[in-house]
């Protein structure tokens, strides 16, 4: 198969840690931390009280990457030299496994814009010293973009702007202005399209303002949007015949990616469902995605044994052939799906 370009989604500040579980433990001393690293010679990014003590915490999450930004900006000296190397530990694993770009977003780190601008520029920053990839500036606020992509190196190639849509129009000048590539959303104006024609129509009007301004190609990465699997066992199946309709009508040169792990909200065994819905969605004319490298990269893809009976399990589901997800469910409470 062609290449699969991973948009690497692990640098973002909606990103969580289960409180209490493997990547979130108490410390010697008192308080709790992020837990990472070599598991002989764990490192640990502290978590201050306005997470302890917040709605999330209480919920049982905790945002990490919003507590490295936290840290790196209000923390001790400690504190802040463990939100550097946490965050260049993420853009390391990721460019290790593979991913082609590194997606960078603090949009729900405060409500603050100009907090927002200083935090975007400081972790673009941050992750660059780590990675020679290219950065993923993901916002939906225009003056964000314009900030992470100025701190954007451009000599280790194009930046990207995810992304843009009839809903960011505002976006696609931003984008001309820094000569990105972008993610273009199949999203409406005020809609999300589950039809292959509702996204079709959208694509339509968003592709010729992106022509007019010169982003046009290989620069298109199209989002045909994905949806939970688990909300509607049809979602699975019209996103993959979406993926081969704009791939019919825009041809070979542009990109077909998406936030792929969206399929799998709500259900258990995750990345099994997210790798067989990936591959099939390469079969039909993807060749990138909105991932976690560490799950889902070409060379994992191409290691998937299609044979397999957790494969076609999950394979089942994502067609509709196992149309409430009956026989997934009860090969997963019987282990047959393999480790979660």
């Amino acid at each position: 198969m062609s290449k699969f370009i991973v948009i690497g989604e692990n640098i973002h500040c909606t990103r969580i840690y289960k409180v209490g579980g493997a990547f979130v433990k108490p410390m010697e001393g008192g308080g709790q931390a992020i837990v990472y690293g070599d598991k002989t010679a764990p490192r640990f990014l502290p978590v201050p009280k306005v997470f302890t003590e917040g709605a999330d915490w209480q919920a049982g999450k905790v945002k990490h990457c919003a507590v490295a930004a936290w840290q790196g900006f209000h923390g001790d000296a400690a504190g802040k030299a463990a939100a550097v190397d946490y965050l260049q530990f993420l853009a390391r694993k990721q460019e290790a496994a593979d991913a082609g770009f590194l997606d960078v977003n603090v949009d729900e780190y405060s409500t603050d814009i100009a907090e927002r601008v200083k935090v975007i520029q400081w972790m673009a920053q941050v992750v660059q010293q780590a990675s020679k990839l290219p950065l993923s500036i993901d916002s939906s606020n225009p003056e964000i973009l314009r900030a992470g992509l100025a701190a954007c190196d451009k000599s280790r190639g194009r930046p990207m702007v995810n992304s843009v849509s009839l809903e960011r129009i505002d976006s696609i000048p931003v984008a001309a202005e820094f000569k990105a590539v972008v993610v273009a959303s199949a999203a409406g104006e005020k809609d999300l399209p589950s039809t292959t024609q509702g996204r079709l129509d959208n694509l339509a009007r968003l592709f010729p303002q992106l022509d007019a301004v010169g982003i046009r190609g290989d620069a298109v990465y199209v989002d045909p949007l994905v949806f939970p699997v688990a909300t509607d066992s049809a979602n699975a199946q019209n996103f993959l015949e979406a993926v081969a309709a704009v791939r019919r009508t825009y041809g070979p040169a542009i990109h077909i990616t998406g936030g792929l792990s969206n399929v799998s909200f709500g259900m258990p065994n995750r990345k099994l469902i997210n790798q067989v819905f990936t591959d099939m969605a390469v079969q039909v004319g993807a060749d990138s995605g909105i991932v976690d490298p560490l799950q889902i990269n070409g060379k994992i893809l191409a290691g998937l044994d299609r044979n397999a009976e957790p494969y076609k399990l999950a394979q089942a589901l994502l067609t509709g052939q196992d149309e409430f997800g009956g026989e997934y469910l009860t090969a997963h409470r019987d282990g047959r799906l393999g480790k979660e």
